[in-house]
């Protein structure tokens, strides 16, 4: 993730986003394993994590639904999160942490948060891709 998060960077120093999970789904697992992978690269790079991003409501699990269907979730599911707007004036370039990448339906629903509320999006990173290919999407 390091040598694709400097790459997108390109010289910058953007804050960290991590997607963000429901409460429900939080609390289920005790963490949210892209706010770990952020914490991570925040280590290997000295970028902020900061949490821009909240979860607006619930859904379906993504794991077994195709395109079509993850694209419609997570339409609108993300928004900034007001506790942190001050911290997008800070660094308006951000780059969006997440664990996997399936269709990129999570990441643009994201990235339409951030825009919308001013930030630069410089791109996503995962820890892994899964092949699109092999979804059927």
């Amino acid at each position: 993730m390091l040598p694709a998060a400097w790459r997108l960077a390109a010289g910058r120093v953007p804050a960290l986003v991590p997607v963000p999970l429901t409460r429900a789904r939080r609390r289920e697992r005790g963490f949210n394993q892209a706010e770990l992978l952020a914490q991570a690269l925040s280590r290997g790079t000295g970028w902020p994590v900061e949490g821009l991003l909240r979860r607006n409501r619930g859904g379906p699990s993504l794991a077994r639904l195709g395109r079509r269907e993850r694209e419609k979730v997570a339409e609108g599911a993300y928004s900034i999160n007001p506790s942190f707007l001050e911290a997008l004036d800070l660094h308006p370039e951000v780059l969006i942490v997440d664990d996997v990448i399936t269709t990129g339906a999570t990441g643009v629903a994201c990235a339409e948060a951030l825009v919308a509320a001013g930030a630069e999006c410089l791109g996503i990173v995962s820890f892994a891709r899964t092949n699109p290919l092999a979804d059927g999407s």
